[in-house]
């Protein structure tokens, strides 16, 4: 090796790795250029919420990220790696109540703080084009975006149930609520109807449905998730004559075929007729107020307790009209799914059956699937699955599937009913009565209603001074910033005091981060050119809101003509997570866990103790990493005391990517030894040296395709092992030109994940320019191709020797060459071989 900055001996990532990253940050080595005319790609991990600091999970996407990107440049793409922040949200302001800091500033210093600790890690990324959501210069473009779509018909506000938290008096969403109470103040949540703004998605249920059979690289499970989420289902819509009078109850049904099974009908608590007849009852009212005080969600109404209110009302079944069925106000049926109002079919519907047990109706069995027929139906959990049509009048003998279309149609026939389609999916309510998001750019005019901002007054800037000492809405309270003049009429007006979900910012940032021109939100040629994402890369806990959301996106603004790409993201992979044991004792008082961060403990191979006592803890499971369980690593502290290198070639070893990764100390060690392993071998690099080892110069040309074949389909654990052996050959092999070939190769192989050992050793072997701008080594095809084998030489099935060949050697010679091993003979030891076995490039055995 040429002199080299550092130790010959080992490698010292403590003054390695910022030298190499300040390098990098001078040349702007990953600086993304829009007009090169390269062939592009556009690697992007999902961008993080500034919380304060970046944790192991963190490290390890951007590292899967990293190594892609990295090796996409050295295989001669234009490489866009952006990185960013997702920097709206409640924690903003919790932190701003608890602590009496700004939402802003909070935000702000923990970018500073996290920015610094990825830099520490060595990414590739162009920081050039950083951007933060939380910034005037990206919400004010998403507002002009939110205003296309208003224009477009896919932006509205309507009245909607929200769960309404009196105490803090803010919308919560279903995952606040804490068994019927806010998670923050305890208070028992209400079920509130208040007016809010909607993104038409469901105008899109087709088309992304339909989409998910082109992301042929995305995971199945993740695909499955968003199908079942959009819910397409097909049924009847029919109509209940209600006794005695002119109108009807229309129902939505996915089972017409059970229809002869229904024993009463349910509408939802904000039904029209529910709310019409709690007027003059106050029972009725009464229960309507207790249903406000549970979940919104079907998911929570599925598991809550089935109640109902029997409002003395009957319909005519439609099949049969001299059949009167009950009407029920119920918990468990959702105005906005289908038309709010079921009928039930006890003995085929587990919500339907607990609901009929507990209010005496009668259970009958309408389908069969086997001889069991009869009409009673005894048990207590309903059947749901294929069979025959029983105790149906004329439906009786058909399968599930020809009933349905049987009632369907004379429904359509005689005029009661039609089949029709609806979808799980709901329109997306964006409001938030939260200060800390993207305002809604609208106004209200008494006299114009509502209007929308004007773009040249966009953007609608948060103000500053926000008080947040009082529960509720800061913006709905500020003394100024809401009052302003209608645009139209120039009366005064006030300002929508909303904000969007922050889901709305996460949409669409893959876009800016490819196009960020300072008068429009983007450059549709831009967008063209880099999009779609190429590689994406983030937890499956985001397979459905995040990613439906932005697909919904990216298809609305093509739809509008803003852009021509239709979905975002070509390839999807989830990483597992980082996981750790936890430490606990018991806490005498309340019995309840008191848990100890991985610092605070000594351990050894069957016991852990805490180093404040040195009495012993109780160890727990290997989980996924949490505050809460004090199971967290901190990155600064790990490569401060490894380095950068040791740390991301962690992150790719030994556990295949998509599965978890145990964090352990040993793991950590071991990485930081093959690091200082690694520096040692490139120190023997000469290059003077001569000779030919053409078994070194095969498994070198095989190891360079094996690892960019294993990083392009995302297997980092498969190219760290190709390294390793790779390693272990060149370490072994005598000094020649092939083996100083070997060592470069290494160098350039490891570069991607170990980038910082790569620029250092790249240096000192006098590599020209940086390791991140060179070329991926070269392959010879014709080494890849296997032309020696190695036969295994037995002596009655027993291994006795061993000795390579060219493939395809002929039987007599492999005979020939087995008969001459010294360790055959001495096996044989006299005794006359009987019978010769010879299997083609695999062995022989000499039977004797």
């Amino acid at each position: 090796m040429t002199d080299s900055p550092s130790d010959p001996v080992r490698f010292d990532p403590a003054a390695a790795d910022p030298r190499w990253q300040a390098v990098w940050d001078e040349r702007q080595s990953f600086r993304a250029d829009d007009a090169s005319a390269k062939p592009r790609s556009y690697v992007l991990e999902m961008f993080p919420y500034p919380s304060g600091r970046i944790h192991i999970g963190h490290v390890r996407n951007y590292t899967m990220g990293d190594v892609l990107a990295r090796y996409k440049r050295m295989k001669g793409f234009e490489v866009l790696h952006p990185m960013g922040w997702d920097a709206f949200g409640m924690p903003a302001e919790n932190a701003a109540m608890e602590k009496g800091v700004h939402p802003g500033g909070w935000t702000r210093a923990n970018i500073a703080t996290m920015k610094a600790q990825l830099k520490r890690l060595g990414f590739a990324l162009d920081w050039s084009r950083e951007l933060a959501t939380c910034e005037p210069d990206y919400y004010g473009h998403e507002q002009a975006l939110f205003l296309d779509l208003y224009e477009a018909g896919l932006v509205y506000r309507k009245e909607s149930a929200v769960n309404w938290d009196p105490v803090d008096m803010t919308v919560l969403a279903n995952e606040q609520v804490i068994d019927g109470r806010g998670w923050r103040s305890g208070a028992l949540v209400e079920r509130r109807k208040l007016s809010q703004w909607f993104l038409g998605i469901t105008q899109f249920a087709g088309e992304l449905l339909d989409g998910l059979d082109e992301l042929k690289d995305w995971p199945e499970k993740v695909r499955l998730m968003q199908e079942n989420w959009i819910g397409k289902s097909q049924g009847l819509q029919c109509s209940f004559r209600l006794v005695g009078g002119d109108r009807g109850i229309e129902v939505f049904t996915t089972r017409p075929d059970t229809m002869f099974g229904a024993s009463f009908v349910a509408i939802a608590p904000d039904h029209p007729l529910a709310q019409q007849l709690a007027e003059t009852s106050p029972e009725l009212a009464g229960f309507i107020a207790e249903c406000k005080q549970g979940g919104t969600t079907a998911a929570e109404l599925e598991t809550a307790e089935k109640k109902g209110f029997n409002t003395g009302l009957s319909v005519e079944h439609p099949l049969k009209q001299a059949w009167h069925l009950p009407v029920y106000v119920a918990n468990f049926v959702l105005m906005d799914y289908g038309t709010g109002a079921v009928f039930g079919c006890p003995a085929h519907d587990q919500r339907d059956l607990d609901f009929a047990r507990k209010y005496d109706l009668p259970v009958t069995r309408v389908v069969a699937d086997g001889d069991e027929t009869g009409a009673a139906f005894p048990g207590n959990e309903a059947y749901t699955g294929p069979g025959r049509i029983v105790n149906s009048d004329w439906l009786d003998g058909m399968d599930v599937e020809a009933a349905k279309a049987a009632v369907i149609a004379k429904a359509h026939h005689e005029g009661w009913g039609q089949g029709t389609t609806v979808w799980r999916l709901r329109d997306w309510g964006v409001s938030r009565q939260r200060y800390w998001g993207t305002p809604i750019p609208f106004i209200h005019c008494e006299s114009c209603g509502v209007v929308p901002v004007p773009k040249s007054q966009l953007p609608v800037v948060l103000p500053e001074d926000v008080d947040f000492k009082t529960p509720g809405n800061p913006l709905d309270r500020h003394p100024s910033w809401k009052h302003v003049a209608c645009p139209q009429c120039g009366k005064p007006a006030l300002r929508e005091t909303d904000t969007l979900d922050t889901f709305v910012d996460s949409s669409w940032y893959f876009l800016r981060f490819a196009s960020q021109p300072a008068d429009r939100p983007f450059n549709p040629n831009a967008i063209a050119q880099w999009l779609p994402v190429e590689q994406y890369i983030g937890g499956i806990e985001h397979a459905i809101l995040h990613l439906l959301y932005a697909r919904f996106w990216t298809r609305a603004l093509a739809h509008i003509g803003l852009i021509s790409v239709k979905e975002p993201f070509a390839s999807l992979f989830t990483q597992g997570m980082v996981t750790h044991e936890t430490y606990s004792r018991t806490d005498p008082a309340n019995g309840a866990p008191v848990y100890f961060s991985p610092d605070e403990i000594v351990r050894t191979a069957d016991s852990a103790a805490l180093k404040a006592d040195g009495d012993p803890v109780d160890v727990g499971r290997v989980i996924k990493m949490s505050k809460s369980k004090k199971n967290v690593v901190d990155p600064d502290d790990i490569i401060a005391h490894y380095g950068a290198d040791a740390v991301r070639w962690f992150m790719l070893s030994d556990s295949p990517p998509e599965r978890d990764l145990p964090w352990s100390e040993a793991g950590i060690e071991g990485c930081a030894r093959f690091v200082q392993r690694l520096w040692r071998l490139f120190g023997q690099y000469d290059a003077a040296a001569t000779g030919e080892d053409k078994a070194l110069d095969r498994k070198r040309d095989q190891a360079v395709a094996a690892v960019a074949q294993d990083i392009e389909s995302l297997g980092f654990n498969k190219a760290v092992a190709r390294i390793y052996e790779l390693t272990s050959a060149a370490e072994k092999a005598a000094p020649s030109a092939s083996r100083s070939a070997a060592i470069r190769t290494l160098l350039l192989l490891a570069a991607p994940m170990m980038p910082h050992l790569a620029e250092e050793a790249w240096a000192g072997i006098g590599g020209q320019g940086l390791i991140a701008d060179a070329a991926w080594p070269p392959v010879d095809p014709a080494l890849l191709v296997e032309d020696e084998v190695t036969i295994a030489i037995q002596v009655l099935g027993k291994l006795r020797d061993t000795v390579t060949v060219a493939k395809g050697t002929a039987k007599d010679e492999l005979e020939a060459l087995a008969l001459a091993s010294e360790k055959v003979q001495r096996a044989l030891d006299g005794k006359p071989v009987k019978k010769v076995i010879v299997v083609p490039d695999r062995l022989v055995n000499l039977v004797a």
